[in-house]
């Protein structure tokens, strides 16, 4: 198993409602390398200690301050927790649960404390195609592989899967010529195989429900098209590894992969950036802020793009959606772009954590509207 847990946008969705006399977000870089995370529960350390000098400085109950610190000091105090990390990791904590998040993405060290959690980062585990599967499909053999930047792949252990296509009939090959009904031949060789791919297909929804991460198909052939037109799994590539997968390891698959997801994620930043100047003609389209906030706060945002790296402290106000900027990111203050993308997810918006440079005017963010503003 790989050490990540990427969170679900329901998952999203619940952090992101939360509220609370304090919420705490910590991120901090980690590694895989077991020998080599003490440097990570060092700087977790540091970061614990922030927070504590900022609700001090607010003077936060001293006993809810002691619950939670407590609760910080036992995730540190983990052994076993810190010997299986990936990337980077997300803590989310109050004084009555913490909730932890390893991560395959690189993000900035950072501590947040407010009202409710900083999730800003977090988007781009949600939306950054990085992360993918990989199904490997013959007629000989099934693999369905996890990949991750920076992290080695591995199998992933699917109950129900079949083991190869004429298992899965019930035979002992496909190509045999003995008449059953009508069965039998080449004919019956096609029904198998559509047999077969109905069984992967319904094995891996037990795995992929609810999940939003690119499957990337390797096969060739006539599987290849069957399983194209039976997957049920909406997040399917259209691309694929157009070789037998049995030669290649869960490395070389992973490889051979990258490409493919770098292309669609590619493609999906240009078609957002097409759509953002074809709708800035009609002025359903911003880079505004303040115009953000007011169109998300009432459900107007289509689409939003917002850039990970960066805080902007603020408020956004519940009712008019009118922004208050402020200098001093204390415990009081949120991420203005942060409340914006959770409101915009809140009413059904397609929201991308990226990096500046593939946002239209390369700012905080971009926004395409369902109206004018």
């Amino acid at each position: 198993m790989l050490y990540v847990d990427i969170p679900t946008r329901s998952e999203f969705a619940t952090l992101s409602k939360a509220r609370a006399d304090t919420c705490v977000s910590i991120y901090v870089r980690t590694t895989p390398v077991t020998q080599e995370v003490a440097a990570s529960r060092i700087e977790f350390g540091n970061l614990m200690r922030e927070v504590q000098s900022q609700l001090q400085d607010v003077g936060f109950d001293k006993r809810r301050l002691a619950a939670l610190m407590d609760s910080l000091s036992d995730l540190l105090d983990d052994d076993e927790f810190w010997r299986f990390q990936a990337n980077s990791l997300a803590v989310f904590a109050t004084a009555d649960s913490i909730r932890a998040y390893r991560l395959a993405n690189d993000l900035t060290s950072m501590v947040q404390v407010s009202d409710r959690f900083h999730l800003k980062p977090l988007l781009r585990a949600v939306t950054f195609p990085h992360s993918a599967f990989i199904l490997a499909l013959s007629e000989n053999a099934v693999r369905f592989v996890e990949m991750h930047a920076d992290l080695a792949p591995e199998v992933v252990k699917v109950p129900d899967m079949p083991k190869d296509a004429a298992s899965s009939a019930g035979k002992s090959t496909l190509n045999d010529r003995t008449f059953s009904g009508r069965i039998h031949g080449s004919e019956g060789q096609n029904v198998r195989l559509q047999q077969y791919v109905r069984k992967v297909d319904a094995a891996l929804r037990q795995v992929l429900s609810g999940r939003e991460s690119p499957l990337v198909l390797a096969a060739t052939g006539r599987l290849a098209s069957l399983f194209a037109q039976t997957c049920s799994y909406p997040h399917l590539l259209k691309d694929t590894i157009a070789d037998s997968p049995d030669q290649f390891s869960e490395a070389q698959l992973a490889n051979k992969a990258r490409p493919i997801l770098d292309k669609a994620y590619a493609s999906e930043i240009a078609d957002i950036h097409a759509l953002f100047d074809k709708r800035a003609g009609d002025n359903r389209a911003t880079t505004d802020m303040a115009d953000a906030a007011r169109a998300a706060t009432f459900g107007g945002i289509d689409t939003l793009l917002i850039d990970i790296d960066t805080t902007v402290p603020g408020f956004v106000d519940d009712e008019s959606g009118a922004v208050t900027f402020v200098e001093k990111d204390d415990a009081k203050a949120y991420g203005v772009v942060d409340e914006i993308a959770a409101r915009a997810l809140a009413s059904g918006a397609r929201v991308m954590g990226v990096r500046r440079e593939d946002i239209p005017g390369k700012g905080e963010l971009a926004a395409v509207l369902r109206y004018p503003v």
